[in-house]
């Protein structure tokens, strides 16, 4: 039998204050609330001491404080930590943890499955099951700390093992815009999670329309999903570029709040052997991003079964980078994380399945398919 508890995880502070009206209780409790749950990380009511117990009681009646349960979990070679979690309803979605010495980012979901079918991404072939909820997006997080230890948030300067967000996991973000703007919100919130603005970075494949509007409405840093310097290509490789073409694209990121110098937009490009890894390519990245504030990271292609392209070799990638660095781009080559446990960029997936639901009729959702051309 399904709990038909409310779950208060990922409720914006306008909503968890209405659910406590409607239990005859005052705005401060919301407050509290949120402190225990943001701020201390605690699921049970029981164990939340400064509210009285009628109301800790009260609460578990009616309300959970829900995470996804780990369903498995993998450690690379590199330290670098794959969880597949498992939703209430039983899907799943996969996160990661990518660690560096003094920090650590954690790669979150946003969807289970994905509408768009760009060619090299393992992700892609996967249907969309569904959107994931502002709860099931930032207790990714949070079940990622629960496995760290990290509670409550520190106040001393204690090294943080997870200190940053990208939000780069399966699925297209801005095509569940509300859900992820709610949960980096509550991310963001000082008296939460106190995750930094420019400790959180959202990819987008180009949903153009949804760019700008993120940027007025949460405005964490911005990465965008390019890999490739002409519409042909592009529209081969991402089929999302037939509804958004470059030039689109490019003036939606021109317009990005408070991109400057100081805080670039990150342009993600996928090096696949004779491409778009050659030296006119190089060349005409560099003139496309010549006005905006950006940069560059060159990704190596992380190959998955059946896919049907190829790594650029080691020699071109360092021509590459080399001639954008020549031009004026910083266009540094990012060391892959975590390919022997399938966690690297492009080969999240999992096994959940929604029928019978067609490629077709999931895209159609996405508002995308009839820009398509027959090529999905």
């Amino acid at each position: 039998m399904s709990d038909r508890r409310t779950d208060l995880l990922g409720l914006t502070r306008d909503r968890l204050a209405a659910e406590m009206a409607a239990l005859g209780e005052r705005p401060f409790r919301a407050k509290q609330l949120w402190h225990w749950i943001y701020h201390r990380g605690v699921t049970d009511f029981a164990d939340m001491t400064s509210l009285a117990r009628p109301l800790r009681e009260k609460l578990a009646e009616r309300h959970v404080v829900g995470r996804p349960t780990v369903a498995r979990r993998q450690r690379s070679a590199d330290g670098t930590v794959k969880w597949l979690f498992r939703f209430a309803d039983g899907q799943e979605a996969e996160a990661v943890h990518i660690p560096e010495e003094d920090r650590g980012a954690v790669c979150i979901s946003t969807q289970v499955g994905c509408t768009l079918t760009c060619r090299f991404c393992h992700t892609g072939t996967q249907l969309l099951v569904r959107d994931l909820t502002a709860g099931e997006m930032v207790g990714q997080f949070m079940a990622a700390r629960d496995a760290c230890g990290e509670w409550p948030t520190p106040g001393d300067g204690t090294v943080r093992h997870l200190s940053n967000i990208v939000v780069m996991g399966m699925g297209e973000p801005l095509f569940n815009y509300d859900a992820v703007r709610d949960a980096l919100r509550i991310a963001m919130d000082n008296e939460g999670l106190g995750i930094s603005r420019r400790r959180i970075t959202l990819s987008t494949s180009g949903v153009v329309p949804m760019i700008r509007r993120f940027g007025e409405e949460v405005n964490t840093d911005l990465a965008i999903s390019l890999h490739a310097v002409r519409d042909d290509l592009r529209n081969e490789l991402m089929p999302i570029n037939r509804k958004y073409p470059l030039a689109d694209l490019l003036a939606a990121c021109r317009d990005y709040p408070r991109a400057s110098n100081a805080r670039r937009i990150t342009f993600e490009y996928l090096l696949l052997k004779g491409v778009n890894d050659s030296e006119a390519d190089a060349r005409e990245l560099a003139r496309l991003l010549g006005d905006i504030p950006a940069k560059v990271n060159l990704l190596p292609f992380n190959p998955w079964p059946g896919c049907g392209y190829r790594p650029s070799p080691p020699a071109a990638m360092k021509r590459f980078s080399a001639r954008l660095n020549d031009l004026g781009l910083s266009a540094p080559i990012r060391v892959p994380r975590g390919r022997d446990i399938m966690a690297a960029c492009g080969q999240l997936k999992s096994d959940s399945r929604r029928d019978p639901m067609s490629r077709r009729r999931a895209r159609l959702a996405a508002g995308i398919v009839d820009d398509c051309h027959g090529a999905c």
